[in-house]
């Protein structure tokens, strides 16, 4: 069989998955909220629309998350005070304590990816995938 990084790329992707919500499930989260919120840890207060273009997300499906993220009470939306038109997202109480636990689940599942690669590996293999990423465009 030849070589296919895309292959690999996608049972990892899916192995991830898998990892995130068996992880996510006590939580009451999915491995497709959890990019959401770790979003929101950083930025909190993002418009939907924001939320979709730093998740190459699109609108559809963010709107989808957002409304279960809501329902689910770990964010609120409000409209915008400066623009009508779009809704800010905000994490609840709830929302911002689930930091504690999502963030450490992200850094086992990847260090798990890494387990045997020295810190020079890791670093390299970051900047290889950065740099797909940056081809494939964001």
């Amino acid at each position: 069989m030849a070589k296919s990084i895309g292959r690999l790329i996608s049972i990892l992707y899916r192995k991830s998955l898998v990892y995130m919500n068996a992880a996510l499930k006590e939580y009451d989260l999915t491995a497709a909220e959890q990019p959401f919120l770790t979003s929101l840890y950083h930025y909190n207060g993002m418009t939907q629309e924001q939320l979709s273009e730093h998740l190459n997300i699109d609108k559809a499906a963010t709107a989808r998350v957002v409304q279960s993220l809501v329902a689910k009470g770990f964010v609120v939306k409000k409209k915008a005070v400066d623009d009508k038109r779009f809704n800010r997202i905000f994490l609840t109480e709830k929302g911002k304590v689930s930091k504690r636990y999502v963030l450490p689940i992200l850094s086992q599942w990847s260090e798990y990816l890494a387990t045997g690669m020295d810190e020079e590996t890791r670093e390299a293999l970051y900047r290889m995938l950065e740099t797909m990423v940056s081809h494939v465009g964001q």
